[in-house]
């Protein structure tokens, strides 16, 4: 039993440490987005006032940011369901009852 709590525990901790990753891959994307974003509505207000072209990069960057964060808070159930059917998997192969 103690083998067994021990590789539920290193999976619930490789799995938990794979969400984090992921968020913190989003944070990292979105606070350079806001950094550079940033620097481009400078750059444009100082050169050229008169048009607001910092608007393209900040709509298509903002698009691609938007995805990731609906992919890191939204959609990351769907990793789950492979997890759940690997679990299944290896829990017929503990058990016995798998016959291939």
């Amino acid at each position: 039993m103690r083998w067994k709590e021990t590789m539920e525990n290193q999976e619930t901790y490789q799995r938990a440490k794979k969400r984090v990753k992921a968020k913190l891959g989003f944070y990292i994307h979105l606070a350079i987005y806001m950094f550079v974003n940033t620097a481009i509505i400078v750059i444009n207000m100082s050169t050229s006032p008169e048009y607001f072209w910092f608007i393209w990069p900040l709509l298509g960057w903002g698009v691609g940011v938007f995805f990731h964060g609906m992919e890191v808070f939204v959609f990351s159930g769907g990793s789950s369901v492979m997890e759940r059917m690997i679990e299944k998997e290896m829990k017929k192969e503990t058990s016995g009852k798998h016959r291939s």
